[in-house]
C-alpha cells in the first residue's frame, strides 16, 4: 500500500468513528495546503461529518479568519505550538464543530532555520474539552513533509477518538 492509499485508509477509519459518534470536524491548514481536507473528503459520505476548512497560508488569514492573536505570531511565530493551538480552536469555534484540526510548519525546501528546520510541523487537535498540540519533525521533500503531516494528524485523531470512545463506554 502506498502512502496515499494509506492516507485514504486512515481517513476511512476516522470517518467511521466520526459517523458512529455523530462528531463533526473542520480543518485549518497552513503547510499542508488543503491536503488534509482533500484526504478527509475523499471518503464517500464525508459530508456527514466534514463541515469545511480554511487554508490559512498567510499570517493575516490566520489572524482574520481563525482568530490567531497577533501577539502569538509575534512572540512564537506561525510555526509554533501556540499558533497550532489557536488555529485548531479557532476553526472548531468558527465552524461550530466538535473537532478542529490544524497544521502549521515548514515543508521546504526553503524557509528553515536552525531553530525551526525544514520538516518541523506542529499539529493541533481541538475538542470541546481539550486542545492538544504535537511537535513533529519529518524528513523528505516538500510532498513527503505534507503527506507525513496528514498521516500523523489522522493517526493521532483516530487514537484520540478511540480513547474518547473507550472513556464514553466506561462512563
Amino acid at each position: 500500500m502506498n502512502i496515499i492509499e494509506h492516507l485514504y485508509h486512515l481517513s476511512s477509519q476516522v470517518g467511521s468513528e466520526l459517523t458512529k459518534h455523530n462528531f463533526s470536524i473542520a480543518t485549518a491548514e497552513s503547510c499542508t495546503g488543503g491536503l488534509l481536507a482533500h484526504i478527509l473528503t475523499s471518503v464517500s459520505g464525508s459530508s456527514n461529518y466534514y463541515v469545511g476548512g480554511i487554508v490559512a497560508y498567510s499570517n493575516r488569514i490566520k489572524e482574520k479568519l481563525l482568530g490567531v492573536r497577533p501577539e502569538t505570531l509575534e512572540q512564537h511565530g506561525a510555526v509554533s505550538s501556540q499558533t497550532a493551538q489557536e488555529m485548531a480552536v479557532g476553526i472548531r469555534e468558527k465552524f461550530k464543530t466538535d473537532i478542529g484540526l490544524s497544521t502549521t510548519g515548514i515543508a521546504g525546501p526553503t524557509g528553515g532555520t536552525p531553530a525551526k528546520p525544514v520538516g518541523l510541523v506542529w499539529i493541533g487537535l481541538s475538542f470541546k474539552a481539550k486542545t492538544t498540540t504535537i511537535k513533529c519533525q519529518f524528513d523528505g521533500d516538500r510532498e513527503q513533509v505534507k503527506t507525513s503531516s496528514v498521516q500523523k494528524i489522522l493517526q493521532v485523531l483516530l487514537n484520540d477518538l478511540n480513547g474518547q470512545i473507550d472513556n464514553q463506554s466506561r462512563g
